[in-house]
């Protein structure tokens, strides 16, 4: 048991909520953050947990097994790589790091020194997610052909990275996760309407070698909230959508289309629900994976090369949305 060895860096609109997981699964031991009001807070909420304003201290503590970084992405490569140089396990919000090379050294660091490296991709640790995993993987809705998703929202609208980096991680992880390849090529566009250079809406396109092709729309200029993803497969279709009631997230539709008088007809066809377990929170679930990974030194299912190869596709996406959406060869592209 690791009985409080778990420290988290950066307790702001996300981090708390790492806080408050850790801190439930009795594994939490510090909170570091450079706000003084966050880390009086914490001290209000968890009395029994240290904090500490300056992170350099952290490493210094020689009961340290494992550091939780959810801080901005542009400081995600220098904590990662200090804490794996001082031997700790590392579970880092995604993305793993802002370029491919660094996050192939943290990689090589972790692999080097037998350390865990895991990377927040949330959405694989969501009970919905996992039960269409087993859908795709039993060959339920025969073989996939197109998938697509939504993630839509009005804010939280950011300075320091765009709509594609604040979003579609988590959308590029499940593609890859479901199909398990990488796609060949990529192409992306968007617009900049409230800061310059700082696209608030994305739509990036995938082609894939065996012929799946996807898109993945993201943007904070949405009037309302959609989280939603669809997988088109050759016998039959699933919907996950996250903001549909409890009973209503997932279901799955067949796909019936008839040849009638040299016409292809679709036949509409109702949904079946396929129930999962929605009492049990996917960040919980991620934070217990992380501690299982620990204790029993096994490879983590969001592991570092799981992030080095998201973010390979999202650096070829944020490319060519710099050229105006111009195709991006995702083998030949390095940073």
């Amino acid at each position: 048991m690791l009985n409080g060895r778990i420290n988290v860096i950066g307790a702001g609109y996300w981090g708390i909520n790492l806080v408050r997981n850790f801190h439930a699964l009795k594994v939490l031991a510090s909170v570091c953050d450079i706000s003084p009001s966050t880390l009086t807070s914490i001290q209000k909420k968890f009395p029994a947990i240290l904090v500490e304003p300056e992170v350099d201290k952290l490493f210094l503590q020689k009961d340290m097994q494992a550091l939780v970084i959810s801080t901005p992405a542009v400081t995600h490569f220098e904590l990662a790589k200090k804490a794996l140089e001082h031997h700790k396990d590392v579970f880092v919000e995604k993305p793993l790091a802002l370029k491919y090379s660094e996050a192939l050294q943290l990689v090589e660091l972790a692999k080097g020194n037998n350390l865990i490296l895991m990377v927040g991709h949330l959405l694989q640790y969501h009970p919905g997610m996992l039960k269409l995993k087993d859908l795709v993987s039993n060959g339920e809705l025969g073989t996939i052909e197109y998938i697509y998703s939504n993630r839509l929202n009005l804010g939280k609208i950011r300075r320091e990275e765009n709509a594609l980096w604040s979003f579609a991680p988590h959308d590029i992880s499940i593609m890859l996760w479901l199909l398990e390849s990488m796609p060949i090529q990529v192409n992306a566009v968007g617009g900049n309407y409230l800061q310059p250079n700082v696209a608030d809406t994305t739509i990036s396109t995938f082609l894939f070698d065996n012929g799946v092709r996807g898109h993945i729309y993201v943007s904070w200029l949405h009037p309302f909230k959609e989280q939603r993803l669809i997988v088109v497969g050759s016998r039959k279709m699933a919907s996950f959508n996250d903001m549909a009631p409890p009973g209503h997230k997932l279901i799955l539709y067949d796909k019936k289309v008839s040849v009638i008088n040299g016409n292809l007809v679709a036949e509409k066809a109702e949904g079946v629900t396929i129930p999962f377990d929605e009492e049990t929170e996917p960040l919980r679930a991620e934070c217990e994976h992380f501690i299982h990974c620990i204790e029993t030194r096994s490879k983590p299912r969001t592991d570092g090369e799981e992030g080095l190869r998201v973010l390979k596709v999202l650096q070829c996406c944020q490319r060519s949305l710099q050229m105006n959406g111009q195709p991006v060869q995702v083998m030949e592209y390095h940073d």
